[in-house]
């Protein structure tokens, strides 16, 4: 494994704070979500920001290579497309899973996948079937988790050491995840720290979050709090990271609040020495990719097993069904909520007229959640805003009949081609009757 490139310090790039991004001092490099870039037409703030010399990453969200299926070409391709794209030196995931395509449906977030030798043998063919599809190294992100799995074979530090030690992949240690999971599961930061091959370490992310009731949320609204910056201070005292990122996605503050906890993060990076061992275990490399590789019947039935699990999850989390065997029934009615109530929000954000044409924000959100509990999303969240507009027309809704009329040249204009199915037909009649 060769060393890493230094990133030094840098913050997620958003178009709401693209302005502030630009004008923050001393900044070496944005994050930028993979998705929300197109490789032709990239924001004109990311191409001043390159032509200024600040690296861009791009950090993909819904590749899912936890998932029981095999990663999508088309998804790898893009996701190469946006590395080339920003001349970026690495490309960036989760170690999680998104959706089961049987049934098919979409988790709109980003969930844990079991630390069993099943999953991880899945996990390791997914993650080389997309190093070999990458232009540029890849590296995977620890989750933070409301849930925990029953039956669980691995520790964290142990399912991270060996993904490394078969695939050579780099690691991407989000330290405020870390402390999620010591609130949520009951894990030790630390011990983690501790166990996991810091040498594969390609970067850091720190980012805020809150407690609710004796659950952490890892929210990316919030400033980063102190126990998270500590986590941040117990990595850099065994490796000095070659990258760390701030990441703030909701609420964002003023801009002299951004540069506040950039420099609060990087007195923490830039403190102190590193100890000579650490130093030393920093600078070596993890070696070649090795350890078991399961193949052919072994590795589909290993597929097959985790596959039935997470649609067993994901359908008890977005469609209602009961909750599978082992697992804690409160807190996956936490998770449950929190899923919609993301969902409901991205909604609003890809479709802002949507609040407005149904009376408010909390008029949305009420009839929102109302249609996500018995209509699980199974595409991406345009098409989601699409289903629900069509899920109100079907029962005349809005009341208002103004409200009504809005919604349906709303939904017109957007539906585009598709194929006329039986419940398409039924809402075009309506649509035809309400205009």
């Amino acid at each position: 494994m060769k060393p890493m490139a230094r990133l030094g310090v840098g913050i997620g790039w958003r178009p709401e704070i693209a302005d502030a991004v630009e004008r923050l001092e001393r900044l070496d490099w944005v994050e930028v979500v993979a998705e929300n870039v197109c490789p032709g037409h990239l924001p004109a703030s990311l191409v001043r920001l390159r032509e200024r010399g600040v690296r861009v990453v791009p950090h993909g969200v819904s590749l899912g290579l936890g998932g029981a299926d095999r990663p999508a070409p088309e998804k790898l391709a893009a996701l190469g497309e946006r590395a080339v794209a920003l001349g970026a030196p690495l490309v960036t995931e989760h170690i999680a899973f998104v959706r089961t395509y049987s049934p098919a449906l979409e988790a709109g977030h980003l969930l844990p996948v079991p630390r069993t030798r099943d999953a991880l043998d899945v996990l390791c063919e997914n993650v080389r079937i997309a190093q070999d599809a990458l232009p540029v190294p890849l590296a995977l992100e620890n989750i933070a988790a409301l849930v925990s799995w029953p039956g669980e074979e691995l520790t964290e530090a142990r399912f991270l050491t060996e993904l490394v030690e078969r695939t050579g992949v780099r690691l991407l240690i989000d330290v405020a995840n870390l402390h999620t999971n010591r609130v949520n599961r009951g894990e030790d930061p630390v011990a983690v720290l501790e166990a996991i091959p810091l040498e594969a370490l390609a970067y850091v992310h720190v980012a805020g979050g809150v407690e609710r009731d004796g659950v952490w949320h890892d929210t990316h609204a919030h400033p980063v709090p102190p126990v998270v910056l500590d986590v941040l201070a117990a990595l850099r005292e065994r490796v000095d990271p070659p990258g760390v990122l701030l990441e703030r996605d909701d609420d964002f503050p003023a801009e002299a609040e951004l540069a506040g906890e950039l420099a609060r993060i990087r007195e923490v990076v830039t403190g102190g020495g590193l100890p000579p061992a650490a130093a030393a275990a920093g600078a070596d490399a993890a070696g070649e990719p090795g350890g078991p590789r399961p193949g052919g019947r072994e590795l589909d039935a290993a597929r097959t097993r985790l596959g039935l699990g997470q649609a067993a999850l994901l359908s008890a989390l977005v469609a209602g069904t009961p909750v599978p065997e082992g697992f804690d029934r409160q807190r996956i009615r936490v998770q449950s909520r929190a899923l919609a109530a993301k969902r409901a929000s991205v909604v609003a954000k890809v479709a802002p007229e949507l609040p407005e044409i149904l009376g408010g924000p909390d008029a949305y959100r009420a009839a929102f959640l109302g249609y996500a509990r018995r209509r699980p999303m199974t595409a991406g969240y345009r098409r989601d805003a699409l289903d629900f507009a069509e899920h109100l027309l079907i029962r005349d809704l809005p009341a208002d009949p103004a409200a009504r009329r809005r919604l349906t040249a709303w939904w017109q204009d957007r539906a585009g081609v598709r194929p006329p199915g039986r419940v398409s037909r039924w809402a075009r009649a309506l649509v035809r009757r309400a205009a």
